[in-house]
């Protein structure tokens, strides 16, 4: 979540009377991630959040994440539920922007996960992942292996400014994935960017799922590599072994991973490692002018990276055939 584009609370008001959410009692900008521009608006009816989406997020696929939140919800998972105007429609605009209002899920996110967090995790994925079934639309993964290249040719040759030889780095493990990705295995609906702070817990028991503007096609093992990556590792980069466990085998009590896809789980965690590293490295060489958000550093995924570079066997991540 980010904040972007200013809105005011004269358009706000304005805006609401759309809605049968009561009055505009407070409203502020929420400064953290780097796609949408956010707001936690309390009015009458209570507290709700509003995001205007930005130039990057494709308008026409809005409809499918918002009806992919009302379906999960639906079928049991906690996620926001798009609020419909007077017109019965979600989306709207605001301040020139595509526009909606979602529900408020109560609940805290965690930066430092613990292994009772990661474990929750762990079956909330699965239990996403069997929800999404049946959902009659479908959305490509355009940050997945056939969108990665875009990306690092979009760095270019500055990518190392922020790490000598990452250039060179960054290609030989495109040329690498690209030729030995695994493209067979069980697909569906993923969230795509589950990290703690799209998690909200109460205790341990993970209380809701939000921001699901990356959710795609693709397999569920690759979501799954993203969770690793983005819970089991420790300030100092080293991967805990026992969250890793705690997730995957939670996960595996709800959903079962076959044979390929307990394989390909190496070379899946580096692949999720090299597209959150070159979606931050993108977005640190070029930050938009007067944004109120502070980019993600790259270098934290390039050096997950090289620890998934060394795994030789899923069992490095706790996995226990």
């Amino acid at each position: 979540m980010a904040v972007y584009t200013d809105v005011s609370a004269e358009d706000l008001t304005v805006f609401l009377r759309d809605y049968d959410l009561g009055p505009l009692l407070s409203f502020k900008g929420i400064a953290e991630g780097v796609e949408n521009s956010n707001f936690l608006i309390e009015t009458g009816g209570g507290r709700y959040i509003l995001t205007l989406y930005e130039k990057r997020v494709n308008e026409a696929e809005l409809p499918f994440f918002l009806g992919l939140m009302g379906h999960l919800a639906d079928r049991g998972i906690n996620c926001p539920l798009p609020v419909k105007a007077h017109d019965g429609q979600a989306l709207r605009k605001l301040a020139g922007r595509p526009a909606a209002i979602v529900t408020f899920l109560e609940g805290v996110s965690f930066r430092r996960p613990t292994v009772a967090h990661c474990a929750a995790l762990g079956e909330t994925l699965a239990g996403l992942h069997e929800a999404s079934k049946g959902f009659a639309l479908g959305r490509e993964n355009a940050l997945s292996v056939s969108g990665w290249r875009p990306l690092a040719e979009k760095a270019g040759a500055r990518a190392d400014e922020v790490a000598s030889g990452l250039a060179t780095a960054i290609s030989r493990e495109l040329d690498d994935l690209e030729t030995h990705w695994p493209r067979t295995l069980p697909t569906g609906i993923i969230h795509a960017d589950l990290f703690p702070n799209n998690t909200l817990f109460t205790g341990d028991q993970l209380s809701g799922v939000i921001d699901f503007y990356f959710a795609a096609t693709d397999a569920y093992a690759y979501d799954l590599a993203i969770c690793l990556n983005a819970w089991c590792f420790e300030a100092d980069f080293s991967f805990n072994l026992t969250k890793g466990r705690a997730l995957i085998a939670a996960y595996r009590a709800k959903r079962p991973l076959n044979r390929a896809e307990i394989d390909a789980l190496p070379i899946l965690c580096r692949g999720a490692a090299l597209r959150f590293l070159l979606t931050r490295l993108v977005d640190w060489l070029n930050v938009p002018p007067g944004a109120l958000v502070r980019p993600l550093d790259p270098m934290e995924y390039w050096k997950r990276l090289r620890l998934h570079q060394q795994v030789v066997a899923p069992s490095a991540y706790g996995l226990i055939d």
